[in-house]
């Protein structure tokens, strides 16, 4: 008499001999308008449609933040040059690696959707001010104004640490704010790799300035 199994087992082979089973690949939906329904669409057009699912705000949140990292990593390496603590030091790295890898990557979505690097007149905005006494008014939230660029410059030692972590803890926590606006934008953030970015920036960037904070009160 044959177990159950065995018949199971022979009826499959019965329905399909020398047919290997494969997994199938599960549909992918894009979502229809509001009251329209869902289609089913093919792996190639959900990797277009990731391509091209940005809006205005996504663009500029990326120009913006590559600007925003840039200063991070120009101060870390002043923390390089002028700091003393080995612990600061070592975290400055850490976070000067992360960003500049994080600009390679800013760069390449931009480029791969067409887009300018920096919007228009923001690179004359960043230059200006090296003409000019240094102002209090940061080039956007949450970064060094030029006059604080200039003290963190000026500074060396003990006093060069502080003055680099209470500078990057405003910095870092400027980058969550700019987070922050671009998730309340209607439409925006949808994109899957700039969606994956912000996160990722909200995870480490948040993780740091407690790092930051605690080595802060240690100094």
């Amino acid at each position: 008499m044959h177990s159950l199994a065995g018949l199971w087992l022979a009826g499959l082979i019965a329905v399909q001999p020398g047919v290997p089973s494969r997994p199938q690949t599960p549909p992918i939906f894009q979502p229809g308008a509001p009251g329209a329904a869902s289609r089913v669409i093919t792996a190639g057009e959900a990797v277009a449609l990731g391509r091209t699912s940005f809006t205005p705000a996504d663009v500029g949140f990326m120009q913006h933040m590559i600007v925003h990292h840039a200063q991070a990593v120009e101060m870390v390496g002043l923390l390089q040059a002028q700091g003393e603590n080995a612990t600061v030091k070592r975290l400055g790295q850490r976070i000067a690696l992360s960003q500049e890898a994080e600009m390679a990557l800013m760069r390449d979505w931009l480029t791969a959707r067409g887009q300018p690097l920096e919007m228009a007149g923001m690179g004359h905005a960043m230059h200006a001010g090296h003409a000019m006494p240094a102002s209090d008014t940061p080039l956007m939230a949450g970064m060094l104004s030029p006059a604080q660029m200039q003290t963190l410059a000026a500074a060396r030692g003990p006093a060069f640490d502080r003055l680099f972590l209470e500078g990057m803890i405003q910095h870092h926590q400027g980058a969550l704010d700019m987070v922050d606006t671009l998730l309340a934008t209607p439409d925006a953030a949808q994109d899957t790799m700039l969606s994956d970015f912000t996160s990722s920036v909200v995870a480490d960037q948040s993780a740091e300035i407690l790092r930051m904070q605690s080595l802060l009160s240690d100094l």
